[in-house]
């Protein structure tokens, strides 16, 4: 795989069950790259540790006065120069190709999970920690898998070498041959501290990056409520925190560092005084001397490879760790395709666990008390969801059943935070659809006028709304303006069931009447779910379903509903406990009971609701 050839068609089902593992499939996904670094690697590091026995060649030519070995000496330099030369930049083509392509296919499996989890992703792994996995933790296991190309080459070549100083020299590569597994091997006591503090560095740094992430993600609430500060301060504890960490980890690194610096002084020290010794006796040659000498200097420079894969390992482990148990997480329901994934079902969409029923064509609202059991039930509605439990059926088809694709081509789900991407409006809208409903449509449904004219305004050139541009989340824009865009966006691809969560919390009431009516309009005959409390679309649904505590309570329209149904009234009017008290009292009375249920239908205090009364009491 070149880096041109990218992405890959298929990046592979990933071993997540454990760090080394995973890092262990990586690798084997990986092996043609590995195999040209190793072939490069070897060219380039035997090039350089030849260079001591030219060197050595050269020297006993002089002291032997002999010219044509003097010549091939030469010779051998330069070939050995040329196939340095040529091994380095090869290795470092193919190790970096190695790094990146690593860190696409790590990368693309991540997404490819979020993708399959959707929504239910972030209920089960923080934001923050998922922007750490796919940013940080993909660049260290990229640089573990990079280094360990280079590191295949440098444990061949000290192999290499100290079996042919061994057979060069006897007596000093006999040294050398010991004294080097020794220093490669010096700093494995160390390893483990080192990996310790590695990893709680790491933590630090991952807490570091989930506070930030969120922080930014909340920063225009924390302005809302004056918390900059507070949260200022917490990040400021975090970050000296991962400051304080780092200085513990390079200490233990720098330690390592010396002792790979210094041991290897002392081979060269103990060599050097034992070969002038066997030179005086006259059991090696001048030659002979500087070639081992030599060779010590320069097999210093594949020996630091062993302390660059040990750093590597010790700050990929945890990254694959937590790259590991984002990959691990399966669908509460997962599908398993065993129908045909060409056939998209239609019909009634009924969820046998709460007994809500969607019936097909209609626009059909779901109250419920609790914002997140709705928000889980919309999710289970798409066949997102996040708990194991009974499938949700489509047209008496489990949508389970369904290949991921095709469930998400059936029904459609925008959940109460939906996400705008940076670009323009015309790239937003880039989205598989029907074709059936155009952008001036939806975009006209879901209100969006002021908001196209906000966007053209801050966006200079842009003549044609649909190429104003949409900042990162759409934060230039308020969160109704947002809000709108997202539901344009969900309207324009016309799925046979569109499922809304709450997709006009922060719009006014005067623009949620009119979205409440353009959606009506533009979805008549298609099945569309909304989860609102909201009286203007309440009011314009075909059917009304109270869910409570996890069952269908009671199912009507909103009129006879906010009049019959307390249930449905305390969540809808926001009555409190005395105002329902007071219900119950004055409940017997038709004309008192319906005078209340308007009241509160409208959003009426409770002194003007005991006003009505007293006027309904007079007047009778």
């Amino acid at each position: 795989m070149q880096i041109q050839d990218l992405p890959y068609p298929d990046p592979g089902v990933p071993d997540a069950r454990s760090g080394p593992r995973f890092l262990w499939w990586l690798f084997r996904n990986q092996l043609g790259g590995q195999l040209k670094s190793l072939a490069w690697g070897l060219l380039h590091f035997l090039s350089v540790s030849a260079l001591p026995f030219c060197v050595g060649v050269a020297v006993q030519a002089v002291v032997d006065r002999s010219g044509a070995r003097l010549a091939l000496a030469g010779g051998l330099l330069a070939l050995c120069a040329a196939g340095n030369a040529i091994g380095d930049t090869f290795l470092h083509r193919t190790a970096v190709t190695n790094w990146i392509t690593a860190a696409a296919r790590v990368q693309q499996v991540l997404a490819r999970k979020a993708a399959q989890l959707g929504s239910a992703l972030t209920r089960r792994v923080a934001a923050g920690e998922v922007v750490a996995v796919s940013t940080g933790d993909v660049e260290k296991i990229g640089w573990f898998v990079e280094a360990w190309s280079r590191f295949t080459a440098a444990a061949v070549t000290i192999v290499v070498v100290c079996v042919g100083l061994v057979v060069y020299q006897p007596a000093l590569g006999a040294v050398v041959a010991v004294g080097l597994p020794v220093l490669a091997v010096a700093v494995l006591p160390l390893l483990p501290r080192a990996t310790r503090r590695a990893d709680f560095q790491r933590e630090k740094a991952g807490r570091a990056t989930e506070l930030a992430s969120d922080t930014v993600a909340g920063l225009r609430v924390l302005r809302g409520i004056g918390g900059e500060e507070l949260f200022l301060d917490r990040y400021r504890r975090a970050s000296q925190e991962v400051r304080h960490a780092a200085v513990r980890s390079a200490r233990m690194w720098s330690l390592i560092s010396a002792i790979q610096v210094l041991l290897p002084g002392l081979l060269l020290i103990g060599v050097v005084w034992y070969g002038v010794k066997l030179a005086r006796e006259g059991r090696v040659t001048v030659g002979e001397l500087v070639a081992v000498y030599s060779s010590i200097l320069i097999l210093t420079y594949p020996l630091r490879h062993f302390e660059e894969i040990a750093m590597a390992y010790s700050f990929s482990r945890p990254s694959a760790r937590r790259a590991a148990g984002v990959l691990s997480l399966e669908r509460a329901t997962d599908t398993d395709g065993s129908r045909d994934g060409s056939e998209v079902p239609s019909g009634d969409l009924y969820d046998p666990a709460t007994g809500l029923l969607a019936p097909a064509g209609r626009l059909t609202a779901v109250v419920c008390g609790d914002p997140d059991a709705a928000g889980r039930l919309a999710e289970r509605l798409g066949g997102h969801a996040s708990e194991e439990g009974t499938a949700v059926l489509l047209g008496g088809v489990p949508l389970d059943e369904l290949p991921l694709d095709t469930a998400r081509t059936a029904v459609l789900v925008q959940d109460k935070d939906p996400v705008l991407l940076s670009g323009t409006l015309r790239e937003l809208f880039d989205v598989p659809r029907s074709g059936a409903v155009g952008a001036e449509e939806a975009l006209a449904a879901a209100q969006c006028a002021d908001v196209l004219a906000a966007l053209v305004q801050g966006s200079l050139g842009a003549e044609d709304p649909m190429d104003a541009r949409i900042t990162e989340r759409g934060r230039s824009l308020s969160g109704g303006q947002r809000q709108r865009l997202a539901l344009a966006r969900s309207l324009i691809t016309d799925p046979d069931v569109l499922v809304l969560d709450e997709p006009t919390s922060a719009v006014d009431s005067h623009t949620e009447a009119r979205i409440a009516e353009g959606v009506r309009n533009l979805r008549a005959g298609r099945t569309t779910v909304v989860f609102t409390s909201s009286p203007l679309l309440l009011d314009r649904a075909d059917r009304v379903v109270l869910v409570h505590e996890g069952e269908v309570a009671a199912v009507g329209v909103h009129r006879d509903l906010v009049h019959d149904e307390p249930r449905y009234r305390a969540v809808v009017t926001r009555e409190t406990d005395e105002e329902a008290a007071l219900s119950g009292e004055l409940g017997d009375a038709p004309g008192e009971r319906a005078a209340l249920g308007n009241a509160l239908g409208k959003g009426a205090s409770l002194n003007d609701v005991l006003k009505e009364l007293e006027e309904i009491e007079e007047s009778a």
